[in-house]
C-alpha cells in the first residue's frame, strides 16, 4: 500500500491527533473481536465517580490499562474493555448540596424526587466531561458496554445480591453505635472517616458522690473528658475490676453535673488502669466502645444530639446549640458552678468524614449492616487455591489477609437520596417488614426504607454485573470475559474496593473477580507532596495534552512508573517526553522520505545484510522480547526504556546515520536492501510503541509503506531467532566504542569532527582486528582519517591521545594541539576511573551473598566486567608511563 497520509515537517501533536480518535471509533476498532478461537482478556475499568473532571491520577490509571489492552488486542487476544462510572452517593450528593447551599437552599426545600433530578443532571454534565477526557487520553474503550453503577441491569443486580444476602443471614438490621457525617447526614463506614490532628482539651470534671461519700478525703470523684457535650448522655462511670484503688466506690452513684442525674460506678475490663485516672464516664449513644459496655451493663442509651450535631431535648438548656457552641456553653457553666478542676490543652487524632471534611460524631442509630466474617474466611481460604487473585506488588496480598482477618460487619446503609434504595419496606399499619426484589403487590400498603446502600455495595459487584449478571451468565459477556484479566487500581482501594469485589465474586459467582490486581501508588508533585487543592499543586492533565500531546504526557506517566510505588510529576519529565516524540517523528520522516515506491517493507535475505544491517535486527528483537517480558511483568517502566534506548541510540543515533552514505551512493541493490530494513525496524518499533503512544505511532504507520487499515488491530512484533545474533552485536559494539573513543579525543583536543586526523588502533586481538578490517567504511564514514592503521604493531607517537576500550587502544596523533602534561593529567583520571571500577567488582565479587545468590549469567557479567577492567587499567597504565617518559626527555 502507498503512502496515505504527509507527513508535516514540524511534529505537532493536535494536528496528529486531530479526528483520530473518532475514526477509530467510527471503524469500531475498540470492540471485541469476536473470534471464538482467541482468548479472551478482560479489564473493567474502575469507574470514575461522576463529582468532577479526571485529575493525573486517573490519566496515569488509564493509560496503563490501555497500554494492557492495546497490547494484547495487537497479539491476537480478544480484547474487552469495559468503561463505565460510578454514581458515588455521598460523594456526589455533598458536591450537588455544596452547589444549592451557595443558592441559599437545601436537599429538605426541593424533596427526594426533585433533588435526585438535580443530581442526574450534575451527572450528565459531568459524565459528557469524563468522555471528553476519555477521548483525549486516546482510550480504547468499548462504549458499546458503557455502564453506570445507577443502570437498570446493576439496579435489578444490586437488589438480587441484598435480598440473597438478606435470606442467607448475611444481611441484618440493628441499632448500634456508628460514623455519623452531621454534614451530610448520613452513616459512614470506618474506612470512609479519615483521622487528622486537632487541637483539642482534657477537661477535668468533679462528679460528686450521691450519698455524700468522701474518698481520699474528696466528696467527689475526677472524670477526665475530651467532649463535655456527651455529658447528658453518661448513664455510667466505669473502673477496671482488677483496679484495686477503686474497688469500694463500685456500686456507689454520683451525679452527672449540670444535669444533676445519678449515675452507678461499675466494673468492667474495657477501663485501662495504667490511663489517667482509671476511671471513665459511659456514654453508650456516643462511643462505639461505650456501647458495648452499655450493652454487657445494660444500661441506658441516651442520645444528646440531632442528626445535624445540634443538641436535643436530652441535653436540657443547651437544646439547639451546634455541638461546639454547646461545648463552650457547657465548659463556662462547669467553670461557674465549681465543677471544673482544671483543663489540659491537647492535640488529638480526630476522625473526620472523608467526603464533606467535617468532624465525625459516634452515634446510635438503626442501621442495615452485612456479617462479614464467613464471607471474608471465604476470600481468605480462596487465597490459598489456583483461583487466588494475584497481587501485583505480591506484598499487597499480606495487606488484604490482615484486613480481611481482623474484619467489621460493613455498615451498609447511607442516609442519602441518591443511590441504590434498599429493597425494604415497612408496613403502615403492622410496622411488619418485607424485603424483595421487587415491591410489595399492595405498595399503598407498605412505606420503604428511605436510606440507600453504601456506594461500595454496588461498585463491589463491578466486574461481574457490567457482563451482564444475573441474567447473561450464559453465551454472553459473562461467559465469556469474566472472571476479568486484569485490574489496574490505586493501593489507597485495597480495603475499599478490592476486598469488596473479591468476596462478592466469591459468594455469587464461585470465582475470583479477576486474575491479576495491579496497584500503583499516588501521582504526587516534584517535591514529592500529594496535590491537593489546598496546597494548590494540582495538574489538569487536559493542560498538559493542550500543550505536549497525550502521547508525551502517557509516556511520561509510564515510563516513571513501578508497581506499588508513588511516581513525581513534573514538566521536565513530559518536555523530556515530548522530545522524544519530536526525535520520533523526524527520524521517521526521514525514513520515509527515502523509502521511494515501495508497496511494503520486507526483510532482504541474510547474505545481503551488512553488520549494520544485522546488528540493528538483532537489537531489535532483543528489545521485542525484553519489551514484551517487562510488559507481561507490569514493569512498563523497565518496557520503556528498553524502547526509549532501542530507538533514540541504536536506531536513530547509528542506524539511520549508518544508512546515510549508502542512500547517497550509486548502489542501487545496496539502497534497496536498506530502504528495507529502515522500513522493516520503523515498522516494527512502531507496533511496540503503539500501546503507549498511539496517536503519533498511527499517524506516522499511515504515512508508511503498510498493509492494513490501522495499527490499533495491527500485529504485535514476535521474536525473530533468525535476527538474534550475538557476534553481530559484539562486533558492532567494537566499531561503535572505536567510533566513540575517536570523537572524544576529538573534542578533548578540540579538533573539528570533519578535519582528517590519523588513527591508531593497537590491538592483538584478532579477531578485533578483523572485524575493524573489514568494515574500515564505518571507520572513515564517523571518524574522517587521513591514514588508518589498525594492528598489533601500530607504533604510536608521544604527542598522541590514547582511549582505551575492550582489546584496542585508540590513538590520534596530534603533536600540534595537544600538551603531553595534559594528556598525562588526563589518563591520569582514566586510571582513577578503571581502578574504582576494579575495586567495586572485586567488592561485590566479594559478597558471598551476591556470588550465591545471582543469577549465574549475572555474576559471570560481573566477572568479565572486572577482567575488561583490569585490562583497560594496565593499557592505561602502560600508556601513562610513556607518556611520563617522553615528557622526562
Amino acid at each position: 500500500m502507498s503512502k496515505e497520509v504527509e507527513m508535516s515537517t514540524k511534529f505537532d501533536p493536535t494536528e496528529v491527533e486531530k479526528g483520530m480518535y473518532q475514526k477509530w471509533l467510527d471503524e469500531g476498532v475498540f470492540k471485541p473481536s469476536g473470534d471464538k478461537k482467541a482468548k479472551p482478556y478482560s479489564i473493567v475499568l474502575p469507574p470514575p465517580n461522576v463529582t468532577g473532571k479526571l485529575h493525573l491520577g486517573h490519566a496515569w490509571n488509564t493509560t496503563l490499562q490501555d497500554m494492557l489492552i492495546r497490547q494484547k488486542r495487537m497479539e491476537g487476544y480478544d480484547t474487552l474493555w469495559l468503561p463505565g462510572m460510578d454514581h458515588a452517593g455521598i460523594a456526589t450528593q455533598a458536591k450537588v448540596e455544596a452547589m444549592l447551599r451557595e443558592q441559599g437552599i437545601s436537599r429538605y426545600d426541593l424533596g427526594r424526587e426533585k433533588f435526585i433530578d438535580k443530581v442526574w443532571e450534575w451527572k450528565d454534565e459531568f459524565a459528557d466531561t469524563i468522555h471528553q477526557q476519555w477521548a483525549k487520553l486516546g482510550l480504547s474503550l468499548d462504549y458499546s458496554r458503557e455502564t453506570f453503577t445507577l443502570d437498570k441491569n446493576v439496579s435489578k443486580a444490586v437488589r438480587k445480591v441484598f435480598v440473597d444476602l438478606y435470606n442467607q443471614g448475611l444481611i441484618y438490621r440493628a441499632k448500634y453505635i456508628i460514623n455519623w457525617d452531621p454534614q451530610a447526614r448520613t452513616a459512614l463506614s470506618d474506612i470512609e472517616v479519615e483521622h487528622k490532628d486537632d487541637k483539642g482539651a482534657f477537661y477535668h470534671v468533679k462528679y460528686m458522690f450521691a450519698d455524700g461519700t468522701t474518698f481520699n478525703g474528696k466528696d467527689y470523684i475526677e472524670i477526665a473528658t475530651t467532649r463535655p457535650e456527651t455529658m447528658f448522655g453518661d448513664t455510667a462511670v466505669a473502673v477496671n475490676p482488677s483496679d484495686d484503688r477503686y474497688k469500694e466506690l463500685v456500686g456507689k452513684k454520683v451525679i452527672v453535673p449540670l444535669v444533676n442525674r445519678e449515675i452507678p460506678i461499675i466494673a468492667d475490663h474495657y477501663v485501662d488502669i495504667e490511663f489517667g485516672t482509671g476511671m471513665v464516664k459511659i456514654t453508650p449513644a456516643h462511643d462505639p466502645n461505650d456501647f458495648k459496655v452499655g450493652q454487657r451493663h445494660d444500661l441506658e442509651q441516651i442520645d444528646t444530639m440531632n442528626d445535624d450535631a445540634s443538641m436535643n431535648a436530652n441535653a436540657g438548656k443547651y437544646e439547639g446549640l451546634d455541638r461546639f457552641d454547646a461545648r463552650k456553653a457547657m465548659v463556662k457553666d462547669l467553670e461557674d458552678q465549681g465543677y471544673m478542676l482544671r483543663v489540659d490543652p491537647i492535640v488529638h487524632a480526630v476522625g473526620h468524614s472523608e467526603r464533606t471534611g467535617v468532624q465525625v460524631e459516634s452515634r446510635l442509630s438503626t442501621q442495615w449492616f452485612v456479617k462479614m466474617k464467613p464471607l471474608a474466611q471465604a476470600a481468605l481460604e480462596n487465597q490459598k487455591t489456583d483461583d487466588a487473585v494475584n497481587f501485583v506488588p505480591k506484598r499487597y496480598e499480606h495487606i488484604f489477609d490482615q484486613w480481611m482477618e481482623d474484619v467489621h460487619d460493613w455498615c451498609i446503609s447511607r442516609q442519602l437520596w441518591w443511590g441504590h434504595q434498599i429493597p425494604a419496606w415497612y408496613n403502615k399499619e403492622t410496622g411488619e417488614m418485607y424485603v424483595g426484589e421487587e415491591a410489595p403487590k399492595d405498595p399503598e400498603n407498605w412505606e420503604q426504607d428511605p436510606d440507600v446502600l453504601d456506594t461500595w455495595f454496588s461498585s463491589g459487584l463491578w466486574p461481574f454485573t457490567t457482563m451482564g449478571w444475573p441474567d447473561d451468565e450464559k453465551d454472553g459477556d459473562f461467559d465469556r470475559y469474566f472472571p476479568t484479566s486484569t485490574l489496574v487500581t490505586g493501593d489507597d482501594l485495597v480495603f475499599f474496593w478490592i476486598s469488596r469485589m473479591i468476596f462478592q465474586s466469591l459468594h455469587f459467582t464461585g470465582r475470583r473477580p479477576f486474575k491479576d490486581v495491579l496497584l500503583h501508588g499516588l501521582i504526587r508533585d516534584e517535591q514529592g507532596r500529594k496535590m491537593s487543592k489546598s496546597l494548590g499543586n494540582g495538574i489538569d492533565p487536559m493542560d498538559v495534552i493542550a500543550k505536549y500531546g497525550a502521547d508525551a504526557l502517557r509516556w511520561s506517566l509510564s515510563t516513571g512508573t513501578t508497581p506499588g510505588q508513588d511516581e513525581r510529576f513534573s514538566y521536565d519529565k513530559v518536555d523530556a517526553s515530548w522530545k522524544f516524540v519530536n526525535k520520533i517523528w523526524n527520524a521517521s520522516r526521514y525514513v520515509i522520505m527515502n523509502l521511494g515506491d515501495m508497496d511494503a517493507p520486507t526483510v532482504p535475505v541474510e547474505s545481503e545484510l551488512n553488520l549494520s544491517d544485522k546488528w540493528i535486527l538483532s537489537r531489535l528483537n532483543k528489545t521485542i522480547e525484553r519489551v514484551t517480558d517487562n510488559f507481561d511483568k507490569y514493569n512498563f517502566g523497565e518496557a520503556n526504556r528498553t524502547l526509549y534506548d532501542f530507538i533514540w541510540n541504536d536506531f536513530c543515533d547509528w542506524y539511520i546515520e549508518m544508512s546515510k552514505e549508502i542512500l547517497t551512493g550509486d548502489d542501487e541493490k545496496a539502497k534497496s536492501k536498506t530502504r528495507n530494513v529502515l522500513a522493516y525496524v520503523l515498522d516494527q518499533f512502531l507496533r511496540l510503541l503503539h500501546p503507549v503512544m498511539p496517536f503519533v505511532t498511527e499517524k506516522i504507520w499511515l504515512s508508511m509503506p503498510h498493509v492494513g487499515e490501522t495499527l490499533v488491530t495491527a500485529k504485535y512484533p514476535v521474536v525473530n531467532e533468525d535476527f538474534i545474533d550475538d557476534k553481530a552485536e559484539s562486533d558492532m559494539e567494537s566499531l561503535i566504542e572505536v567510533i566513540k573513543a575517536v570523537r572524544n579525543i576529538r573534542a578533548e583536543a578540540n579538533a573539528p569532527l570533519g578535519s582528517p586526523v590519523d588513527i591508531l588502533v593497537k590491538t592483538t586481538n584478532p579477531e578485533l582486528k578483523d572485524v575493524l578490517e573489514s568494515n574500515r567504511e564505518y571507520i572513515d564514514r564517523f571518524g574522517h582519517p587521513s591514514k588508518l592503521e589498525i594492528g598489533a604493531d601500530v607504533e604510536v607517537p608521544d604527542l598522541s591521545m590514547t582511549s582505551v576500550i575492550t582489546d584496542a587502544e585508540i590513538s590520534i596523533p596530534l603533536a600540534e594541539l595537544i600538551d603531553l602534561n595534559d594528556e598525562a593529567a588526563r589518563l591520569e583520571k582514566e586510571v582513577k576511573k578503571f581502578e574504582s571500577e576494579v575495586e567495586r567488582a572485586k567488592r561485590k565479587l566479594a559478597n558471598e551473598k551476591f556470588v550465591n545468590n545471582a543469577p549465574e549469567k549475572v555474576v559471570a557479567e560481573e566477572k568479565a566486567k572486572q577482567a575488561d577492567n583490569e585490562n583497560k587499567l594496565t593499557a592505561t597504565k602502560k600508556r601513562l608511563a610513556d607518556i611520563k617518559a617522553a615528557i622526562a626527555k
